[in-house]
């Protein structure tokens, strides 16, 4: 049997979107496995690592400590668990080439929108003013590979969520998550292959 991939993500937040993965390398739909769970927050994430008994590591970032030095300190920790793909799944962060540098393509990064619409963070949101306002029809996900600008990095997959007259923002936001979570495991399947 082939060696599984070995998969390093970084979240941030709830961590909705590392179970996703947890959930696909479990069921074989992943040819992978998630070998450390990386947050710079006490977040749910965590959380939902250790109860997969996978290897947690909370780094929050000091205030007097430049980001480089922070992000060469995190690269560190990561190539310690010898990762295949470095994926980012909330994490809330810009990496700097400290960090990028020692993965090269190997680190992708999810966001809730479509490639060229609302970098940065609070992008359901904005799509969904945006659309209330008549200037788009549509909110979306990608999965890019990263770079050190904000969400600009060269395209996996994509793809749109339109919104409905009738959306609410909490509606529209949970038709995100679920693309969110289906295409994050699709990416790193490609990626994989």
């Amino acid at each position: 049997m082939a060696e599984l991939a070995r998969l390093v993500v970084f979240a941030s937040g709830r961590g909705t979107n590392l179970q996703a993965v947890l959930d696909a390398c479990a069921a074989g739909e992943l040819p992978a496995r998630v070998v450390l769970v990386v947050s710079d927050k006490p977040s749910p994430a965590l959380e939902r690592a250790r109860r997969a008994r996978v290897a947690a590591l909370y780094l929050p970032k000091p205030k007097n400590v430049r980001r480089a030095d922070y992000d060469a300190e995190l690269a560190r920790y990561v190539a310690a668990a010898r990762p295949d793909l470095v994926v980012l799944a909330g994490w809330m962060r810009i990496l700097t080439p400290a960090f990028l540098d020692r993965f090269p393509g190997r680190v992708i990064n999810l966001h809730p929108a479509l490639p060229g619409a609302f970098p940065g963070t609070d992008a359901i949101r904005r799509s969904y003013q945006a659309f209330r306002r008549g200037e788009v029809e549509s909110g979306g996900v990608m999965v890019h590979h990263v770079v050190p600008e904000v969400d600009a990095g060269p395209v996996i997959l994509a793809e749109p969520v339109p919104i409905e007259p009738g959306d609410t923002l909490e509606r529209f936001e949970a038709r995100v998550h679920e693309l969110e979570h289906r295409l994050l495991v699709e990416a790193i399947r490609c990626l994989l292959d």
